[in-house]
């Protein structure tokens, strides 16, 4: 049986600042109950899933009610985690409505220039600062949330025949639960989100404090600098000659929010250390079976080969007790992508020199809730359950939990038969792993494809069959 532990490594300098930048949000800017729990500590979701966005270069969604910190908290991590003056995240933020265009979100047409023949574009603040920022997203009618998918993905913006390309960007939504004036986010947008979050109602108390304290926005401001930044982002020189000086007007202002608040922001060359630092932690034996395991109940099909929205599940499956009888939908490729990438991000925030099954059940749920399409029955079940968190993660959780405990039972086993399937796949004349899991089954059809096609797959560094 796994116990669920690593060696915890003394915080550098860099883990100290980014916990230093989580209690100034925490104790001064976003006023929050703490609402998960952590290797025996608590922590606010919003703001530690929101930190992880900034360090990582991820998308994060936050969802809830109106009125209750949505925005604001990602503009405070924003401001902290990139050194920009609020007064500049204002005006880089797009609102999501149904009139928005292109030219307000990328990019317009150099009016000068055109008249003269010549074709320019004339760059968003949204598209060339790297915290960006959309807010109600819901509020963009389906057919422009396509505007930006691309952006989103890989932070390439193009408007004409020009492109420009952010090395360094994240990327945070807000979402308001369905009203009047609300629209369906598209799957392929909501697929490239990695983790989702609500903001939620702080309490009675709280919230009685957040009304009496309305001038906290003033410590990440600074007119200056903001000046000097929108001169440099509506510049005529080339993106790439923008950047530098960007950083350099940013370095300013976060030694003027030290000298001031007492709180040190990052720099980029922070965040790059930082990341480098979180490519050194790997996940360990435990970790990656257990993500193994539910990517496999998420995605497999016995009849039909894998999970599709277009067909539903015969009765009486022999896997009906897994999550693949209860999901409409296949796992993306992009879900292990951001339970690794974020499960990295904690256990470097917490010091823990390797990511454990607990760095992967605390950041699953997050990144499961907003990719699962439920059956309804299911649905119809749950819905009046009792419970602190909004529906769709509330249903991740319980999911998590119980595929937790399929794999506390069969944990010894199923590393067995991963290890096994990789000697079988290396040429060792074995027979292939057999067990009562959607996960035995997957690995038995890797080892059949190799031997039928005489290929390994998978990365040759991994030990075992992807």
């Amino acid at each position: 049986m796994f116990d669920g532990k690593v060696r915890v490594v003394e915080k550098n300098g860099y883990q100290k600042q980014v916990m230093s930048i989580y209690r100034f949000i925490n104790d001064r800017l976003y006023y929050n109950r703490p609402d998960i729990e952590i290797k025996g500590e608590p922590y606010n979701s919003t703001i530690l899933f929101s930190l992880l966005t900034g360090l990582t270069g991820g998308k994060e969604l936050i969802i809830g009610e109106p009125g209750l910190g949505k925005t604001t908290s990602a503009e405070f991590v924003c401001s902290l985690m990139y050194q920009f003056p609020l007064g500049v995240i204002w005006g880089s933020e797009v609102s999501g409505h149904p009139e928005q265009t292109e030219e307000k979100i990328i990019g317009r047409p150099d009016l000068g220039k055109l008249n003269r023949g010549e074709e320019d574009v004339v760059w968003t603040n949204f598209s060339q600062v790297p915290v960006k920022i959309v807010d109600e997203i819901n509020r963009l009618p389906e057919t422009k949330q396509s505007m930006i998918l691309d952006g989103v993905d890989r932070g390439n913006w193009e408007y004409l025949n020009e492109m420009i390309i952010n090395d360094e960007y994240c990327l945070f939504a807000t979402a308001n639960y369905q009203d009047g004036g609300t629209n369906t986010i598209i799957a392929p947008l909501v697929d490239r989100f990695d983790v989702i979050v609500e903001s939620r109602y702080p309490g009675a108390n709280l919230s009685f404090i957040i009304g009496k304290n309305r001038g906290k926005n003033h410590i990440l401001r600074h007119p200056k600098y903001e000046k000097d930044l929108y001169r440099v982002l509506k510049s005529k020189v080339a993106y790439e000659k923008k950047i530098p000086k960007m950083e350099e007007i940013c370095n300013a202002f976060g030694e003027h929010v030290r000298e001031t608040a007492g709180v040190k922001p990052l720099k980029r060359e922070d965040r790059d250390r930082i990341r480098a630092e979180m490519e050194g932690l790997d996940l360990d034996l435990d970790a990656s079976a257990f993500t193994r395991m539910i990517l496999s109940e998420l995605s497999f099909c016995e009849r039909y080969g894998q999970k599709r929205i277009v067909e539903n599940c015969e009765e009486g499956c022999h896997y009906t007790g897994y999550l693949c009888r209860q999901i409409r939908n296949c796992a993306s490729n992009r879900l292990p992508t951001s339970i690794k990438s974020f499960a990295r991000g904690l256990a470097w925030f917490l010091g823990d020199s390797g990511i454990d099954i607990e760095h992967v059940t605390s950041v699953m749920p997050y990144t499961l809730s907003h990719r699962i399409q439920w059956k309804d029955e299911v649905l119809s079940q749950k819905e009046r359950a009792k419970r602190d968190d909004p529906f769709q993660i509330f249903l991740a959780k319980e999911a998590v939990k119980a595929v937790l405990q399929r794999y506390r039972e069969q944990s010894d086993h199923l590393k067995d038969a991963l290890a096994l399937g990789s000697k079988i796949f290396q040429g060792a004349p074995l027979e292939p792993p057999e067990g009562d899991h959607p996960i035995y089954a997957e690995i038995r059809k890797d080892i059949r494809y190799r031997m039928n096609h005489g290929e390994r797959l998978g990365d040759a560094d991994d030990p075992e069959p992807v």
